[in-house]
């Protein structure tokens, strides 16, 4: 149901800042607003200049947009920083622990904590993947995780990503972005870097290279081209890792491995970070009319002379009707209750689930299960009586395509305007690290806003903004 209490304000409480935000607060009463909005213009233009942009997709063309930038950062401190931290490892592993299960013994579904067809009707679970064990034992070596937060202490997860996570390049740049315009604001607040990312992503990739590997992996980023809505994530990630970004046309089978074209001939590749989706990553195994992937890429990935990041067939982890079981999985396999909780969650294969969501839809958020970007799903309290008539329609056609959650009440964190500070809400995506040799995960991460007032929708394909993040330093 819709809460009516009144929003958790991150920054604000009736007798002043918060305790994370005390240090932002006296620095912001001493600066001048036309400053602040003169650099706020100067952050737009920069990123801009620079080429952060993403698509949309409408339903004649992509459109090529600005994600916005507001220059309040939202601050974390380092206790609560602690508790996201180990809830997000615990899931992470977790996650892993399942996917390894699924494709091998199955021993989650035998005890039927996990419903079999859950799992055997699933688009995203791949059976060229059954029997196999990736190097390392890894498959989702890039995790982003988003959460939301309604109270002092209460997060929740609200969505698992472990398919091609997306956003890290803004996570970046938003703070590159805030260093340049408020060096200040640094000097004298200790706040935990983000910016050795780059370096982390690559030395976890390179840890989790085939047991073939000879001297220093190499490694390299597959993107679908110009054209895919996070490009420009992936040239900046391969630029900043100091890796070659390649095309499905750029890379063949060459003696059994996965070599990519050079100036001087064929080059081995020992790990690719790959941002196509599964269909296409493989035209002989999968969609055959790809362009995108590499023909020959599966059998040389299962004869154990490549890694793919992530693992093909982690989408089935992402699925949100699998995310509703995710406390039992993490119990299952850790023996511990999950750190982090899930948002209560309807699965509307089940009929009286079904009844309860089209009883109260205009009281609930329904998502596709495989739905992602903010697209195809419905925001109850917000949506028109005819929308929510033609959408209850479409739920009673495919119900197993949907679950259905409350509507919560997000916290809010101010942004700027010509007012001064006005609350929105906000989540936040960790991204996390997984190798052989651990779990890493970066302090902060990407925090999206929901610009208009009184959205509940953060994504940037939706209308939302960004924010740097900060985890103070004890």
């Amino acid at each position: 149901m819709t809460s009516a209490k009144q929003p958790f304000d991150e920054m604000l409480t009736p007798d002043g800042a918060r305790g994370p935000y005390r240090g932002y607060e006296r620095w912001f009463a001493q600066q001048d607003t036309t400053r602040l909005a003169r650099k706020s213009d100067e952050a737009e233009a920069f990123f801009r200049r620079t080429g952060i942009t993403f698509n949309v997709y409408g339903q004649d063309a992509a459109e090529e947009r600005l994600i916005p930038f507001d220059l309040v950062p939202r601050i974390l401190s380092s206790r609560e920083w602690t508790k996201l931290h180990k809830g997000i490892e615990q899931r992470v592993r977790s996650i892993n622990a399942f996917l390894y299960d699924i494709y091998n013994r199955q021993e989650i579904l035998r005890a039927r904590v996990v419903p079999r067809d859950l799992i055997a009707n699933n688009d995203a679970f791949l059976p060229q993947m059954i029997d196999f064990c990736p190097p390392g034992g890894v498959y989702t070596h890039i995790v982003g995780t988003d959460i939301v937060r309604t109270g002092e202490d209460e997060f929740f997860v609200l969505e698992d990503n472990a398919r091609t996570p997306s956003g890290v390049s803004y996570m970046l740049e938003n703070r590159e972005t805030m260093l340049q315009m408020f060096p200040e604001l640094f000097s004298k607040t200790r706040v935990q870097r983000v910016s050795d990312y780059p370096k982390s992503l690559r030395r976890s990739l390179e840890a989790s290279a085939p047991p073939g590997c000879e001297g220093r992996p190499c490694v390299a980023v597959l993107t679908p081209g110009i054209h895919n809505s996070a490009y420009y994530e992936h040239s900046f990630l391969a630029d900043q890792m100091g890796v070659e970004l390649v095309e499905g046309h750029d890379l063949r089978v060459v003696d059994g491995h996965i070599a990519m074209r050079t100036t001087r001939g064929y080059k081995v590749i020992d790990v690719l970070y790959r941002r196509v989706d599964d269909d296409f990553l493989d035209p002989l195994t999968f969609n055959p009319v790809s362009m995108l992937g590499v023909p020959g890429i599966m059998d040389v990935y299962r004869a154990g002379n490549i890694t793919i990041t992530n693992a093909p067939g982690t989408g089935v982890s992402d699925d949100k009707a699998i995310y509703s079981y995710m406390p039992d999985i993490v119990q299952f396999y850790t023996g511990e209750k999950a750190i982090l909780k899930n948002v209560e969650t309807h699965r509307c294969s089940d009929p009286q689930s079904l009844k309860y969501v089209l009883d109260n839809l205009a009281d609930l958020v329904v998502k596709e299960v495989h739905g992602s970007g903010g697209y195809g799903m419905l925001v109850g309290p917000t949506a028109s009586k005819a929308e929510i008539a033609a959408f209850a329609e479409k739920l009673k056609k495919r119900p197993g395509n949907y679950i259905a959650q409350p509507t919560l009440s997000l916290s809010t964190v101010p942004i700027f305007t010509d007012a001064g500070l006005s609350p929105r809400h906000v989540d936040l995506r960790p991204f996390a690290l997984v190798s052989p040799n651990g779990v890493e995960i970066t302090p902060g991460g990407l925090t999206r806003v929901a610009l208009t007032e009184g959205s509940l929708v953060v994504n940037s394909s939706q209308g939302g903004g960004t924010k740097d993040t900060w985890v103070l330093e004890d």
